[in-house]
Formats: structure tokens, C-alpha cells, sequence
């Protein structure tokens, strides 16, 4: 809770310090307090920084990309957004900006967060293309895409770094990767001028069962899995992965596995295969 809120519900400052004093509030930045204990999980952590940098502040960046649910969190330091704060607070990552319309935040699941086309829009100044191309996907996926709100916030956007990169990212239908291999592979199908795959969407194969390849090709009845350790590397997911195969081959699908070896030492031979699946398919 921030000291406003506390002071809202009537805490004066005598009953701060005591309670402080008593280990019944904890506290966490200036100005903001944990009720009971200090172990709070992700969000509780998120609030508490937003609550830091003051009124107007909101969860922004890949912080609130992971909040929407669009990018996994692989940092430390949370992102906050505002008019102005203060530098230097534990692992807060701040951002300042006059700018943001107040359509370009709301609260979500009681967090101020910035709105889904703005966080687009400033997480397309700070990620590779793949990595915005699979949020963008995500954001589709989860039906919180809004291409009207992502123009608005692209015509108030003159300045900004990420606006040539989300501008380009949304002229494409966005292909959801769900690892750094996939969009290596993807990568290179795209330079070669293979055409597009579908990309982790469901496949009916033999007797109605459903399989969640990588990529496939409908016209050409071909399927290509990237074996990373993370997802391949168990006995059980080498077995799953070698029955799925055998439910596709009976159906009249080729199947082609392609290793992080495969995909960064020997791109020529990666992509000359489902070429030369797709001529023969012809």
C-alpha cells in the first residue's frame, strides 16, 4: 500500500511508525508498505514499483508486455512508466514520458498498466523484430489485439523510437514463435522466399487426433519441428514427439526435425529440405 493509501484509511503517522515497528507493515520503497510480510510474489512486486514512482505511473515496457500475457518476464528489473520519479529505487527500471494520453494507460487486474498498443509500441523500441512479431501474435491469440488502437497510438508517435518498428511489425500477418529457434527457422524460410508456414497452430491428423506442430505446409502435407533441449531434450518428450510423428506419417505428412546445430551451422541444407519437399509435392 502507498502512504496515501494508508493515510485514506485513516493510519496517521504515530500508527505508521508502530505498525512498522510491530513487523505489521513492511516497508518496501518510500512511501509504499506490504501489510503483514515482505514476501510478495511477481504482481505484488510490480504494484509496489508502480506505487513508488508516484501518482500516474504505470507498469510499461516488458514488464507489462509479460503482464498482459504477450512475453515471458526475463528480467530482474521492473519497467515503470512516468511524468517524472525518482532514479535509483531498488530494481526499477523508469522511463519518463510527458506524452502518454490518458487512453494509453488503464489498470488491469487492479495494476496501472500502460494500454496493449502502447506497451506494443515501447516494447518495439527495446526487442528484436521476432520477439515483437511473436507478441504481436500473442496479442491475437488472446484477442487483445486492436489494430484502430495501435494506428492512434502510431499517428500521436512522431519522436519515437519504436514507431518505425511496430509500424513495419503490423503491415504482416504476425506468426506466433514460441522459442528463439522457431524464429530462427522462421528467419530463414522468409529469406529463402519459401512460402509462410503455419506457425503452433492445432493440426488434425490420423483418426481425429490432434498434434501442435512447430510449422506445417497444408499444400504440400509437410511438418517441421525445432528440437531445443528445453521442450525435446526428456525421455517422455522424445517418445511424445516420435508417436505425433507417427501419427502424421500414417496420415500421408512428411515430418522434418531440424537442432539447434542444424539451424545455426548448416542454414543452406535447413532450407534446401522443405524446398525440395514443396518441388516434389508440386
Amino acid at each position: 500500500m502507498s502512504l496515501g493509501q494508508l493515510r485514506a484509511c485513516g493510519v496517521g503517522r504515530g500508527a505508521l511508525e508502530r505498525a512498522v515497528g510491530s513487523g505489521r507493515l513492511h516497508r518496501l520503497y518510500r512511501g509504499v508498505y506490504a501489510v503483514g510480510h515482505a514476501h510478495l510474489g511477481r504482481e505484488g512486486r510490480r504494484l509496489a514499483a508502480v506505487l513508488a514512482c508516484g501518482a500516474g505511473a504505470a507498469l510499461s515496457h516488458r514488464s507489462a508486455a509479460a503482464h498482459w500475457g504477450l512475453l515471458d518476464a526475463q528480467s530482474a528489473f521492473i519497467d515503470v512508466t512516468a511524468r517524472r520519479g525518482r532514479h535509483g529505487m531498488g530494481r526499477i527500471r523508469l522511463h519518463t514520458a510527458r506524452s502518454l494520453a490518458p487512453h494509453d494507460t488503464t489498470t488491469h487486474e487492479g495494476m496501472p498498466i500502460t494500454s496493449v498498443a502502447r506497451t506494443l509500441l515501447d516494447l518495439a523500441a527495446i526487442v528484436r523484430a521476432d520477439r515483437l512479431e511473436r507478441a504481436l501474435a500473442q496479442a491475437e491469440r488472446l484477442e487483445l489485439y486492436d489494430h484502430a488502437a495501435i494506428e492512434d497510438v502510431l499517428s500521436r508517435s512522431n519522436g519515437h523510437r519504436g514507431r518505425a518498428a511496430l509500424t513495419k511489425a503490423t503491415a504482416q500477418d504476425p506468426k506466433l514463435t514460441r522459442s528463439d529457434l522457431e524464429a530462427i527457422f522462421l528467419g530463414l524460410v522468409r529469406e529463402a522466399g519459401l512460402p509462410e508456414p503455419q506457425a503452433n497452430l492445432p493440426l488434425t491428423a490420423l483418426d481425429h487426433q490432434r498434434t501442435d506442430p512447430d510449422f506445417y505446409w497444408p499444400t504440400y502435407r509437410l511438418v517441421v519441428e525445432t528440437d531445443g533441449w528445453k521442450d525435446h531434450g526428456t525421455r517422455s518428450a522424445f517418445k511424445r514427439d516420435r508417436r505425433e510423428d507417427a501419427t502424421l506419417v500414417a496420415a500421408g505428412w512428411r515430418v522434418m526435425r531440424f537442432t539447434y546445430e542444424d539451424l545455426t551451422t548448416e542454414q543452406t541444407t535447413v532450407v534446401q529440405r522443405p524446398r525440395a519437399a514443396a518441388a516434389r509435392a508440386a
